[in-house]
């Protein structure tokens, strides 16, 4: 794709604090003339502003910030042929991190990388799926952590930061877990007590928690939990080492393009780490069309490539272990 425009339209909360956020402002300051700057009020404006442009036809609509600003403009451009670029500027930016676009460090905010990234081109189609209606291209969880999300207020997070979070979920630990049941499309069904859904590797930032996953592949990764408690954490940490799939665990890895949660009574359900309400089903399903990213065309070498390879080193000796044992 060519720049088919001198400006692009890009989204951006002009109310970000922190350090990433401010620099991002900095850079759009500098580089306005690249861009029809569109400063959003809140999330939903976001969303509706994405959403005219793409019944518009504008061919690329940026966006600049955090999960929750991508997630809003993802919602407004689906089932739409407009591109998305993205600028990160947020705290974990795991959507840019799985697309191999450049995010903030202590250094640099990288945006003039992601930048020219935008402005080479280069267009992935990837995977966009629906939970009860709602879009979302990372991830999606039904029960655990979309209540830690839930449970953690907005005072808590800037009083504690992260920490916020791990109390929330110690709490959450502690209560009386769900029954759900995880019915797919081709007849297979699954008890558990929590579901984690995964279009791509991340989950959370850097933890590459479904290991089998690709987002052009038409298929969710899900992580069923058959329990609660102490067994719930270590199976989670052997999620975050990327060997759940390979060690013995409570959790089923299955691979599904259409599915249904039902759960024995309303859980809060998250998508791309945000918090969407309480349900006691949820339906998940592919959206009718793919979501056009603008992405570099190659992701090899550098950090990327040394992240990637320190990941696979659990997976390559559990295998070289079977190996030995055969």
């Amino acid at each position: 794709m060519s720049k088919a425009q001198s400006r692009y339209p890009l989204l951006f909360n002009p109310n970000a604090r922190s350090q990433k956020g401010k620099r991002a402002l900095h850079f759009l300051m500098a580089k306005a003339q690249e861009f029809v700057l569109y400063a959003t009020r809140d999330i939903d404006d976001a969303r509706a502003l994405a959403a005219d442009f793409a019944e518009q036809g504008e061919p690329v609509v940026l966006a600049a910030g955090g999960d929750g600003t991508l997630n809003a403009v993802i919602q407004g451009l689906a089932g739409s042929e407009t591109a998305l670029g993205v600028l990160p500027a947020g705290t974990m930016n795991v959507f840019a991190r799985e697309m191999g676009i450049p995010v903030p460090n202590l250094q640099s905010s990288n945006l003039d990388k992601a930048l020219e990234i935008i402005d080479a081109g280069f267009v992935r189609e990837v995977d966009l799926f629906m939970a009860n209606g709602q879009p979302f291209v990372q991830m999606a969880g039904v029960g655990f952590d979309a209540q830690v999300i839930e449970d953690t207020t907005v005072e808590s997070k800037n009083l504690l930061g992260p920490l916020a979070y791990l109390m929330s979920a110690v709490k959450v630990l502690g209560d009386t877990p769900p029954k759900m049941k995880v019915i797919c499309q081709d007849g297979r069904e699954f008890d558990g007590v929590a579901v984690l859904v995964g279009n791509g590797e991340l989950y959370g930032g850097q933890v590459k928690l479904f290991s089998k996953a690709c987002n052009e592949d038409d298929m969710l990764d899900v992580l069923i939990f058959k329990e609660s408690g102490y067994k719930f954490v270590l199976d989670s940490l052997k999620g975050m080492a990327g060997v759940i799939d390979l060690v013995s665990s409570s959790v089923e890895y299955i691979q599904s393009d259409a599915f249904t949660v039902v759960s024995d009574r309303d859980v809060p359900v998250e998508l791309d780490g945000e918090y969407v309400g309480r349900y006691e089903e949820v339906i998940f399903e592919s959206a009718e069309r793919k979501l056009k990213v603008l992405a570099p065309e190659h992701v090899t070498g550098g950090f990327a490539q040394l992240w990637k390879n320190w990941q696979n080193l659990p997976r390559k000796l559990a295998g070289d272990v079977k190996k030995s044992e055969s």
